[in-house]
């Protein structure tokens, strides 16, 4: 999980860590020393203090390494989104229907199963129920940022271009692809 966060999620738990590891040494070690009676009359305030540092953690932890469930992920450009039809007809004007995805679906389904895409993900065309990653029957990601996803990861997800030739990652979008839309 570590692995699948991006750098402003780790500076930003690191910094929190770091205040809360600097806290527990400070009344560890240093303090005790200067005041050998430490806390002494003021225990509610270092309670107060701890309770504190321990609710900013928590909070950091819980905000910093969340993903977004309506999209899957909140980790900037390599992340999929949901693609609106083109409306077209009297009076709409509407976006040139995108063109067919270049991989196998049929491939790109025994690629779903064999590369674990089920155990993370919902899609009904696979049998699979997985709740890790997002649902991929309620997004219904485009063929290209299914590729740009699979390649890259993002949030959660981790890269796949070192395990996939790129000929695999574009059947598996586009069986994810056409089976959503």
């Amino acid at each position: 999980m570590l692995l699948a966060l991006t750098g402003g999620q780790k500076l930003g738990i690191a910094l929190v860590a770091a205040a809360f590891i600097a806290f527990a040494l400070l009344s560890s070690f240093v303090l005790p020393r200067r005041d050998a009676n430490f806390p002494g009359p003021h225990l509610s305030l270092f309670v107060l203090v701890a309770i504190l540092f321990f609710a900013g953690m928590m909070t950091a932890m819980v905000t910093l390494a969340k993903e977004s469930e309506e999209e899957g992920h909140e980790a900037g450009p390599a992340t999929m989104t949901e693609t609106k039809p083109a409306e077209s007809g009297p009076g709409k004007t509407g976006a040139a229907k995108p063109p067919p995805p270049k991989g196998d679906p049929a491939a790109g389904k025994q690629v779903f199963a064999s590369a674990g895409c089920a155990g993370c993900h919902t899609l009904k065309a696979a049998g699979s129920s997985g709740n890790v990653g997002p649902n991929l029957d309620q997004l219904k990601p485009s063929y290209e940022a299914a590729v740009k996803q699979v390649t890259n990861g993002g949030g959660a997800m981790p890269a796949f271009k070192d395990q996939l030739s790129q000929k695999q990652i574009e059947d598996v979008a586009a069986f994810v692809a056409t089976s959503t839309h």
